[in-house]
């Protein structure tokens, strides 16, 4: 049991030895994020709304041009029916 407490405190000295290192080289965490990153997520959320926007748009486009045939189609078999005049 004591074994395991020590792997655990040995583990823990070491990741914050990690840590430290990190952030002498690296700085603090919100000090590393740089406008760069946030250009990035702004030009993939950008692209993301307009592929949004032009799925929507043609979903409506192609439901609109399947009303209007199915209401163009019983006009259209309603006028080209045959009346029966007295011709064979």
């Amino acid at each position: 049991m004591a074994d395991h407490r020590d792997t655990a405190l040995i583990e823990q000295a070491r990741i914050q030895r990690q840590r430290l290192a990190a952030a002498l080289l690296y700085g603090r965490i919100d000090e590393r994020r740089t406008v760069n990153d946030h250009a990035k997520r702004l030009m993939g959320s950008l692209i993301l709304a307009a592929v949004a926007c032009a799925v929507c748009v043609g979903i409506s486009f192609v439901a609109d041009l399947l009303t209007g045939q199915a209401q163009a189609a019983p006009a259209a078999v309603s006028t080209a029916a045959p009346t029966s005049g007295g011709t064979p």
